[in-house]
Protein backbone atom coordinates (compact mmCIF):
# COMPACT_ATOMS: atom_id res chain seq x y z
CA UNK A 1 0.00 0.00 0.00
CA UNK A 2 2.61 2.32 0.79
CA UNK A 3 4.10 2.34 -2.95
CA UNK A 4 0.60 2.69 -4.04
CA UNK A 5 0.45 6.30 -1.76
CA UNK A 6 3.68 7.43 -3.01
CA UNK A 7 2.66 6.68 -6.75
CA UNK A 8 -0.84 8.81 -5.67
CA UNK A 9 1.31 11.63 -4.06
CA UNK A 10 3.79 12.01 -7.35
CA UNK A 11 1.21 12.97 -9.30
CA UNK A 12 -0.35 15.37 -7.38
CA UNK A 13 3.83 16.62 -6.09
CA UNK A 14 4.42 17.56 -10.38
CA UNK A 15 5.61 16.12 -13.09
CA UNK A 16 7.94 13.22 -12.90
CA UNK A 17 9.29 10.86 -15.32
CA UNK A 18 8.96 6.81 -15.38
CA UNK A 19 11.11 4.62 -16.95
CA UNK A 20 10.02 1.50 -18.47
CA UNK A 21 12.13 -1.27 -17.13
CA UNK A 22 11.90 -4.63 -19.77
CA UNK A 23 13.44 -6.96 -16.75
CA UNK A 24 14.28 -7.04 -13.23
CA UNK A 25 17.93 -5.77 -13.90
CA UNK A 26 16.90 -2.55 -16.10
CA UNK A 27 14.77 -1.89 -13.08
CA UNK A 28 17.30 -2.71 -11.08
CA UNK A 29 19.52 0.03 -12.74
CA UNK A 30 16.64 2.72 -12.51
CA UNK A 31 16.35 2.50 -9.20
CA UNK A 32 19.84 3.25 -8.87
CA UNK A 33 19.64 5.78 -10.47
CA UNK A 34 17.31 8.03 -8.32
CA UNK A 35 13.93 7.64 -10.38
CA UNK A 36 10.58 7.87 -8.09
CA UNK A 37 8.11 4.93 -9.92
CA UNK A 38 8.29 2.42 -12.97
CA UNK A 39 6.33 1.50 -15.80
CA UNK A 40 6.26 -1.57 -17.88
CA UNK A 41 7.06 -2.21 -21.34
CA UNK A 42 4.72 -4.36 -23.12
CA UNK A 43 6.95 -4.03 -26.38
CA UNK A 44 10.32 -4.13 -24.29
CA UNK A 45 9.05 -7.62 -22.81
CA UNK A 46 8.05 -9.45 -26.26
CA UNK A 47 11.49 -8.16 -27.42
CA UNK A 48 13.17 -9.82 -24.24
CA UNK A 49 11.18 -12.77 -25.15
CA UNK A 50 12.02 -12.69 -28.77
CA UNK A 51 8.54 -11.77 -29.71
CA UNK A 52 7.53 -8.98 -32.11
CA UNK A 53 5.61 -6.44 -30.63
CA UNK A 54 1.85 -7.14 -31.12
CA UNK A 55 -0.99 -6.97 -28.39
CA UNK A 56 -1.19 -10.94 -28.33
CA UNK A 57 3.00 -11.32 -28.36
CA UNK A 58 2.91 -12.55 -24.87
CA UNK A 59 -0.18 -14.11 -22.94
CA UNK A 60 -1.55 -12.81 -19.59
CA UNK A 61 0.12 -15.57 -17.22
CA UNK A 62 3.37 -14.60 -18.83
CA UNK A 63 2.66 -10.70 -18.27
CA UNK A 64 1.45 -11.12 -15.01
CA UNK A 65 4.57 -13.17 -14.19
CA UNK A 66 6.58 -10.42 -15.53
CA UNK A 67 5.03 -7.43 -13.42
CA UNK A 68 5.41 -9.65 -10.19
CA UNK A 69 9.34 -10.09 -10.63
CA UNK A 70 9.48 -6.29 -11.54
CA UNK A 71 7.41 -5.30 -8.41
CA UNK A 72 9.37 -7.85 -6.63
CA UNK A 73 12.68 -6.22 -7.94
CA UNK A 74 12.84 -2.83 -6.35
CA UNK A 75 10.51 -1.31 -3.45
CA UNK A 76 9.31 1.67 -6.61
CA UNK A 77 5.52 1.77 -7.57
CA UNK A 78 5.31 -0.01 -10.60
CA UNK A 79 2.66 1.05 -13.20
CA UNK A 80 1.41 -2.18 -15.51
CA UNK A 81 1.10 -1.75 -19.51
CA UNK A 82 -1.51 -3.73 -19.27
CA UNK A 83 -2.68 -3.14 -23.04
CA UNK A 84 -6.03 -3.71 -23.51
CA UNK A 85 -6.79 -5.90 -21.09
CA UNK A 86 -6.05 -8.57 -22.26
CA UNK A 87 -10.33 -9.82 -23.48
CA UNK A 88 -12.53 -7.65 -25.72
CA UNK A 89 -15.19 -8.06 -23.20
CA UNK A 90 -16.03 -5.87 -20.01
CA UNK A 91 -16.43 -9.41 -18.14
CA UNK A 92 -13.07 -10.47 -19.44
CA UNK A 93 -11.23 -7.04 -18.69
CA UNK A 94 -12.40 -6.92 -14.79
CA UNK A 95 -11.09 -10.58 -14.26
CA UNK A 96 -7.55 -9.58 -16.12
CA UNK A 97 -7.33 -6.05 -14.27
CA UNK A 98 -8.17 -8.26 -10.69
CA UNK A 99 -5.59 -10.44 -11.54
CA UNK A 100 -3.22 -7.97 -12.33
CA UNK A 101 -4.35 -5.91 -8.65
CA UNK A 102 -2.72 -8.81 -7.03
CA UNK A 103 0.52 -8.76 -8.42
CA UNK A 104 1.18 -5.72 -6.17
CA UNK A 105 1.49 -3.25 -9.37
CA UNK A 106 0.88 0.20 -8.05
CA UNK A 107 -1.29 1.62 -11.16
CA UNK A 108 -1.99 0.03 -14.48
CA UNK A 109 -3.23 1.43 -17.64
CA UNK A 110 -6.21 -0.17 -20.82
CA UNK A 111 -6.14 1.09 -23.82
CA UNK A 112 -8.76 1.50 -26.55
CA UNK A 113 -6.69 -0.12 -29.45
CA UNK A 114 -8.42 -3.98 -30.19
CA UNK A 115 -5.01 -5.04 -32.55
CA UNK A 116 -7.04 -5.24 -35.25
CA UNK A 117 -5.65 -3.67 -38.70
CA UNK A 118 -8.95 -3.48 -39.89
CA UNK A 119 -10.36 -2.02 -36.86
CA UNK A 120 -8.30 -0.15 -34.68
CA UNK A 121 -10.27 0.86 -32.05
CA UNK A 122 -12.82 -0.52 -29.88
CA UNK A 123 -16.12 1.62 -30.68
CA UNK A 124 -16.74 4.57 -28.03
CA UNK A 125 -19.76 2.93 -25.68
CA UNK A 126 -17.36 -0.10 -25.73
CA UNK A 127 -14.31 1.55 -24.72
CA UNK A 128 -15.94 2.96 -22.32
CA UNK A 129 -17.45 -0.25 -20.65
CA UNK A 130 -14.02 -1.84 -20.58
CA UNK A 131 -12.76 1.01 -18.51
CA UNK A 132 -15.47 1.46 -16.49
CA UNK A 133 -15.30 -2.77 -15.95
CA UNK A 134 -11.87 -2.01 -14.90
CA UNK A 135 -13.08 0.76 -12.52
CA UNK A 136 -15.12 -1.71 -10.73
CA UNK A 137 -12.28 -4.48 -10.74
CA UNK A 138 -10.00 -2.06 -9.12
CA UNK A 139 -12.80 -0.80 -6.31
CA UNK A 140 -13.94 -4.07 -5.77
CA UNK A 141 -10.29 -5.22 -4.88
CA UNK A 142 -9.91 -2.98 -2.56
CA UNK A 143 -6.39 -1.92 -3.17
CA UNK A 144 -6.50 2.20 -4.99
CA UNK A 145 -4.13 1.31 -7.70
CA UNK A 146 -4.03 4.30 -10.00
CA UNK A 147 -5.94 3.62 -13.47
CA UNK A 148 -4.65 5.62 -16.49
CA UNK A 149 -6.54 5.09 -19.64
CA UNK A 150 -4.97 5.33 -23.28
CA UNK A 151 -6.67 6.69 -26.23
CA UNK A 152 -4.88 4.99 -28.81
CA UNK A 153 -6.06 7.12 -31.93
CA UNK A 154 -3.47 9.23 -32.84
CA UNK A 155 -1.13 6.39 -32.40
CA UNK A 156 -2.95 3.72 -34.45
CA UNK A 157 -3.27 6.90 -37.26
CA UNK A 158 -7.16 6.74 -36.43
CA UNK A 159 -9.27 9.13 -39.05
CA UNK A 160 -9.76 12.60 -37.25
CA UNK A 161 -7.43 11.13 -34.29
CA UNK A 162 -7.31 13.82 -32.20
CA UNK A 163 -10.94 14.59 -32.09
CA UNK A 164 -11.02 11.15 -31.40
CA UNK A 165 -8.57 11.60 -28.31
CA UNK A 166 -10.31 14.71 -27.26
CA UNK A 167 -13.66 12.95 -27.07
CA UNK A 168 -12.47 9.84 -25.31
CA UNK A 169 -10.22 11.16 -22.52
CA UNK A 170 -12.75 13.27 -20.95
CA UNK A 171 -15.48 10.57 -21.00
CA UNK A 172 -12.85 7.79 -20.00
CA UNK A 173 -12.13 10.42 -17.01
CA UNK A 174 -15.89 10.40 -16.21
CA UNK A 175 -15.62 6.81 -16.28
CA UNK A 176 -13.44 6.49 -13.66
CA UNK A 177 -9.31 6.81 -14.70
CA UNK A 178 -7.01 8.62 -12.27
CA UNK A 179 -4.88 9.56 -15.47
CA UNK A 180 -5.16 10.06 -19.33
CA UNK A 181 -2.68 8.82 -21.62
CA UNK A 182 -3.09 9.68 -25.60
CA UNK A 183 0.63 8.07 -27.10
CA UNK A 184 1.81 9.81 -30.12
CA UNK A 185 0.65 13.09 -29.33
CA UNK A 186 3.63 15.61 -29.40
CA UNK A 187 2.12 18.88 -30.54
CA UNK A 188 2.71 21.52 -27.62
CA UNK A 189 -1.07 22.73 -28.02
CA UNK A 190 -2.72 19.59 -28.34
CA UNK A 191 -0.84 18.00 -24.92
CA UNK A 192 -1.95 21.57 -23.51
CA UNK A 193 -5.70 21.29 -24.47
CA UNK A 194 -5.77 17.20 -23.63
CA UNK A 195 -4.34 18.77 -19.66
CA UNK A 196 -7.04 21.41 -19.74
CA UNK A 197 -10.02 19.11 -20.66
CA UNK A 198 -9.34 16.34 -17.60
CA UNK A 199 -8.14 18.67 -14.86
CA UNK A 200 -7.32 18.43 -12.55
CA UNK A 201 -6.71 15.27 -13.67
CA UNK A 202 -3.09 14.14 -14.04
CA UNK A 203 -2.11 12.92 -17.75
CA UNK A 204 0.48 11.24 -19.31
CA UNK A 205 2.90 12.12 -22.23
CA UNK A 206 5.04 9.30 -23.59
CA UNK A 207 8.71 10.51 -25.29
CA UNK A 208 9.68 7.30 -26.71
CA UNK A 209 12.30 8.98 -28.96
CA UNK A 210 14.22 12.61 -29.18
CA UNK A 211 11.52 15.07 -29.28
CA UNK A 212 12.57 19.00 -29.53
CA UNK A 213 10.54 20.92 -27.15
CA UNK A 214 9.74 18.11 -25.14
CA UNK A 215 12.08 17.85 -21.96
CA UNK A 216 10.97 17.89 -18.62
CA UNK A 217 11.01 21.37 -18.06
CA UNK A 218 9.07 22.22 -20.72
CA UNK A 219 5.97 19.31 -20.27
CA UNK A 220 6.33 20.48 -16.75
CA UNK A 221 4.67 23.87 -17.93
CA UNK A 222 2.09 22.47 -20.34
CA UNK A 223 0.88 20.91 -17.10
CA UNK A 224 1.34 17.22 -17.72
CA UNK A 225 2.20 15.08 -14.48
CA UNK A 226 3.54 11.78 -15.45
CA UNK A 227 6.31 11.16 -18.83
CA UNK A 228 7.01 7.29 -19.51
CA UNK A 229 9.64 6.36 -22.10
CA UNK A 230 7.58 3.34 -23.30
CA UNK A 231 9.95 0.71 -25.03
CA UNK A 232 12.55 3.98 -25.26
CA UNK A 233 15.11 2.73 -23.03
CA UNK A 234 14.71 -1.15 -23.85
CA UNK A 235 15.57 -0.15 -28.04
CA UNK A 236 18.47 1.54 -26.88
CA UNK A 237 19.98 -1.43 -24.92
CA UNK A 238 18.95 -3.94 -28.48
CA UNK A 239 20.61 -0.73 -30.35
CA UNK A 240 23.41 -0.40 -28.80
CA UNK A 241 23.75 -4.71 -28.45
CA UNK A 242 23.44 -4.58 -32.58
CA UNK A 243 26.11 -2.20 -32.91
CA UNK A 244 28.91 -4.14 -31.64
CA UNK A 245 27.37 -7.43 -32.52
CA UNK A 246 27.11 -6.51 -35.72
CA UNK A 247 30.67 -4.83 -35.54
CA UNK A 248 32.23 -8.26 -34.28
CA UNK A 249 30.61 -9.79 -37.09
CA UNK A 250 31.39 -7.83 -39.97
CA UNK A 251 35.32 -6.92 -39.00
CA UNK A 252 36.08 -9.68 -36.52
CA UNK A 253 37.40 -7.16 -34.00
CA UNK A 254 36.27 -6.59 -30.83
CA UNK A 255 36.74 -3.02 -30.20
CA UNK A 256 32.90 -2.71 -29.57
CA UNK A 257 33.04 -4.25 -26.84
CA UNK A 258 34.97 -0.98 -25.12
CA UNK A 259 31.65 0.63 -23.85
CA UNK A 260 30.08 -2.06 -21.85
CA UNK A 261 29.25 -1.47 -18.39
CA UNK A 262 32.43 -3.11 -16.44
CA UNK A 263 30.99 -5.85 -13.70
CA UNK A 264 32.35 -3.61 -10.79
CA UNK A 265 29.69 -1.26 -11.63
CA UNK A 266 26.56 -3.77 -12.14
CA UNK A 267 27.81 -6.09 -9.15
CA UNK A 268 27.64 -2.58 -7.17
CA UNK A 269 23.67 -1.81 -8.72
CA UNK A 270 22.80 -5.23 -8.13
CA UNK A 271 24.36 -5.85 -4.90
Amino acid sequence: MSAIERFRELHRAGCFVMPNPWDAGSAKIFHHLGFQALASTSAGVAFGAGLPDRVDAVPLPETLAHLRALVAATPLPVNADFQAGFAHDAAGVAASVTACVATGVAGLSIEDATGDKAQPLYDRATAIDRLRAARRAIDASGVPVVLTARCEAVLVGAPDGLATVMDRIVAFAEAGADCLFAPAVYDPAAIAAIVKAVAPKPVNVLVARPMPGLTLRELTALGVRRISVGSGLARVAYGATLRAARAIADSGTFDALGDAATFAELNAIFS
